[in-house]
């Protein structure tokens, strides 16, 4: 089977509808077994220091890990230096093309950039849509495993983390996904419930950092809403024959005033104690943490992750006091 991969969640239902395994590049380099030498790689190759260490590790995981029959870049709505990426992958003689969420979240534009691949892939969006309702079936089980994790405070921040992110791709079938994720579910119920004192929310994109959410649980903490994961799920869109409105409603692409409301949402629906707001290093958003401090009614601690791995000790140390603050 042929395998397209890409660089942040796209409308994955174009791809399962074309007969093709979907990849996404950014979770094959984190679970990677040693994905620092992925980095390490692509910066002996070239790339800067100073640039994002997720468009170096699928770098090297494009050239050196997995074998992918063309790319999708996302060029507008994600990571500034996607065009640039594109660009070395085409010196290397990769094929790549673009997609673009619409920063004006226009029906029509997007729609036009949906049709694009529809085209690239010789589909139409009726055939999406019924790969779309295979998937919600799926999608609905993910907002359990949400349930699970804030309402029935059963599960793991880790593992709503986990099982969301993959939703992306749905670790590229979405068929054993399911049955895995019902697995999962099954021994997640049989648990006693949780009773930690401070729930958190996690917003941003995920982290780069291993042990983020198994250390705030030593700390009588829980990652009970992670903001981003969740909207890979498309949970808000369930039951929508419409690809087009459901990657609008897809807040993660668009400004961090369309986010704010779902995160405020939220917040208050979960009952959040304090947020952290973690961002990746020499990424534009981290700016926006200006407007999320602003805006949010609730503590908020701002982390900032490099290369992959573990909490460094002054991380750890801040973490730790914005959770004494919050008990």
């Amino acid at each position: 089977m042929k395998k397209v991969g890409f660089t942040t969640s796209i409308p994955v239902e174009v791809v399962f509808a074309a007969g093709y395994q979907p990849v996404d590049i950014n979770n094959i380099f984190v679970n990677d077994g040693s994905p620092e030498k992925l980095v390490e790689y692509a910066e002996r190759v070239g790339f800067p220091r100073n640039s994002c260490a997720w468009i170096k590790g699928m770098y090297s995981c494009i050239m050196d890990k997995i074998e992918l029959d063309v790319i999708i870049g996302v060029v507008e709505g994600d990571c500034s230096n996607t065009r640039a990426f594109r660009e070395v992958l085409q010196l290397d003689g990769v094929e790549s093309i673009p997609f673009s969420y619409p920063n004006s979240r226009d029906y029509n534009l997007l729609k036009s950039e949906i049709l694009n691949l529809c085209k690239f892939f010789n589909i139409d969006l009726d055939e999406c849509i019924q790969i779309k309702k295979k998937l919600d079936n799926i999608r609905k089980k993910l907002v359990y495993l949400d349930e699970l994790t804030w309402k029935y405070n059963k599960a793991k921040g880790v593992e709503n983390h986990l099982w969301q992110v993959s939703s992306s791709d749905f670790n590229g079938d979405y068929r054993v996904f399911e049955s895995e994720l019902d697995e999962k579910i099954q021994e997640i119920e049989k648990r006693n419930e949780f009773n930690e004192k401070v729930r958190l929310a996690y917003i941003g994109v995920p982290p780069i950092i291993f042990d983020l959410y198994d250390f705030v649980e030593t700390l009588n903490g829980r990652v009970v809403y992670n903001e981003v994961q969740r909207q890979f799920t498309m949970a808000d869109s369930i039951g929508i024959d419409d690809i087009v409105e459901t990657y609008r409603n897809f807040t993660y692409p668009y400004d961090v005033y369309v986010r704010l409301e779902d995160i405020k949402k939220q917040v208050e629906k979960r009952k959040i104690d304090g947020v952290i707001h973690y961002t990746q290093a020499f990424c534009f958003r981290g700016i926006e943490d200006i407007v999320i401090r602003r805006h949010l009614d609730v503590p908020v601690l701002t982390l900032e992750g490099d290369r992959p791995g573990k909490l460094d000790s002054r991380t750890k140390l801040r973490i730790e006091s914005f959770i004494d603050m919050l008990t």
